[in-house]
Order: structure tokens, then sequence, then C-alpha cells
């Protein structure tokens, strides 16, 4: 693929930007530089999160730090069975002084939303955080309510309790940009936060904004600048098609889930300085957008096969777009 621009200032500015974001997080969440960076992909790429993982990881930390280092509002919401959806959304109440319906927001009104173990509540109140997450806004009593800019749902599930859960149907799967697992810390990160928790100091409280949330919008609107050369759109359109006739898949990857992989390998390579995507960006960053959109054929699963190891065996044999030689 040819070399269309070299770094300019807009890039540098994201990169400094970015890597800004990223280091100010790594101050309260050891060890998960990866996971971090995954995190603020997302964020500038419009994108939400859903995160599978076990208890105490961090999760609620995480969110928190996001929020304060762009100068955002955080906002955690707890699924029950018996949340409602205009728990999530908000709701009209009666204002008696004025004799008029006033719309109250609900905690979707935030900028980092973590809607914490999703899976528990109802498929209703799952579908009305999901469609909001899609349309960014919310209609109640016949009055549509913009939701602010930057938004990013950070949502949560637990791998190992299934009892009194509702599974999320592969449609609204197909609305995260990412699915994440933070893991456990290694022993040194372990050290540090034990470390770190002796005194103040290091508290996600403390940390202050390093960017404001109009840079975080500029730096998601300047992603269209990113160039994708027509050879390495026909490798994302090859592995779409990889997808969707794999013996081992009932479900291939959407047209939505395309465009995701390309939207994100743009950020990845503005993250990086440079102003064109590689095919580098595509393979590494589809191992977390890929794989929670496709669905494997009962048989397959049985086999202990997952779609994580089904998308490593497409990555590994549609072949890479190669460097035009001038």
């Amino acid at each position: 693929m040819p070399d269309p621009a070299p770094q300019d200032e807009s890039t540098t500015e994201f990169q400094r930007n970015f890597a800004s974001i990223v280091a100010n997080i790594e101050r309260v969440i050891r060890g998960k530089a990866d996971v971090i960076h995954l995190l603020v992909l997302a964020l500038v790429c419009d994108g939400h999160v859903l995160i599978e993982d076990v208890p105490g990881v961090g999760k609620t930390s995480l969110g928190k730090a996001l929020a304060r280092s762009v100068d955002g509002r955080f906002g955690r919401v707890q699924f029950t069975p018996d949340l409602l959806p205009t728990d999530v959304t908000g709701m009209s109440v009666w204002n008696r002084a004025r004799e008029t319906f006033e719309f109250r927001p609900g905690p979707i009104f935030s900028d980092v939303l973590l809607a914490d173990e999703i899976n528990r509540a109802s498929p209703k109140t799952q579908s009305a955080l999901l469609e909001a997450m899609a349309e960014r806004q919310v209609t109640s009593d016949g009055v549509t309510h913009e939701l602010g800019s930057p938004f990013i749902v950070i949502a949560t599930q637990n791998p190992i309790e299934h009892e009194g859960t509702y599974t999320l149907p592969e449609a609204q799967l197909d609305r995260f940009l990412m699915q994440l697992a933070i893991g456990y810390p290694d022993r040194e990160a372990e050290d540090l936060i034990l470390e770190s928790h002796e005194g103040p100091g290091n508290s996600v409280d403390q940390l202050s904004s390093v960017v404001s949330s109009e840079t975080v919008r500029e730096m998601s609107r300047s992603l269209e600048q990113i160039y994708v050369a027509p050879p390495l759109r026909q490798y994302l359109l090859n592995l779409a098609s990889a997808t969707r006739g794999h013996p081992s898949l009932l479900l291939g990857l959407s047209p939505r889930g395309v465009l995701a992989l390309q939207r994100v390998a743009r950020a990845q390579a503005a993250a990086c300085g440079r102003r064109y995507s590689i095919p580098d960006d595509v393979k590494e960053l589809a191992r977390v957008v890929l794989p929670h959109r496709l669905l494997v054929t009962p048989e397959v699963r049985m086999r202990g096969v997952r779609t994580s190891d089904v998308v490593t065996e497409i990555l590994d044999s549609v072949p890479v777009p190669r460097p035009e030689r001038s």
C-alpha cells in the first residue's frame, strides 16, 4: 500500500492528547496499559465497550478515571431484574408549581456511563439502554433529548455467574465496538496497587483532567481525515467475507462490524501519529472488535471452539495487502 502522507501537526496533536489520557489513567489503574489504550480508542471512535470479567478487577475505577481525564461526567447504574427503562433513561415528572411535566434525566445523561452487570436487567431495560447508545438520544412523551458528547457506555458482565441473567442477543452485542477483559494484575502491578492504597495521593477522585471534552470531540472528528488505501479496504472486505462463509460460524460479520473495524483502525493510526491506516492496525484490533459479533455453530461450540479462535484462524489465512513499491 502507498504511504500517502507523513505525520503532520494534526496527527501529532492527536497522538499527544491520546498519550496524555492513557498516561493519566495509568496513574491509578496499574499494569493494564493495553486495556486503557483500547478503552481510549473506543472513546474517540464514539463507540461503546463490553467488559466481561470477574468482580473487583477495577472496572468502576477505570470508568471513573476515564471520565475525570477528559473532564467528563461519570454515571453508574447497577443493573438488576427490577430495574425499569426509565431508571436508566429518565422520565417526565409533574411540576406542581408550573403545572406541567418536566423531563428528569436519568444516569444515561453522562459522558461515561458504567452499566454494571447489564445481563441482570430484563430484555426491555437492556433494549432501552442499547437503543439510546445507538441513537444517542432519549425520547420521552414524544420529546427527543439529545445525549452529550463524548458519550461512552462501559457495560460489564460476570462470566462466572449465569443464574438470574438475561443473555444479550447477538443484535445487541453488535452495538458494542469492542469486548474486553481486564484480567488480574501481575504480581508487580498488584504490589503497586497495595502500596498506592497505603496513603493518599493516588485516588481516582484526585485525578485531574488532561484534555477537555471539546478536545475529545475534535479527536473524533479528525478520524475522517485518516487515509484508508483501497487495498486495505479490500482486506477489510475479505475478512468480512471469510466470516460469512466460514463453516464454523452460524453468524458472520455485519456491515456495522466492518465499519467499526475500519474506524478503530483509523483511530489506532492516529494514536501512532500516522495519517494512514496499515494492515497491522486491522489485524491487531480485529481480535477485540470481531469475536463478540460472531456466533459459532452448536457442533463447533461443543468442541470448545470459541469465536476468538475462528477470528485468529481467519486472520492467519486471509492474505494481507503488501506495500506498493514505487
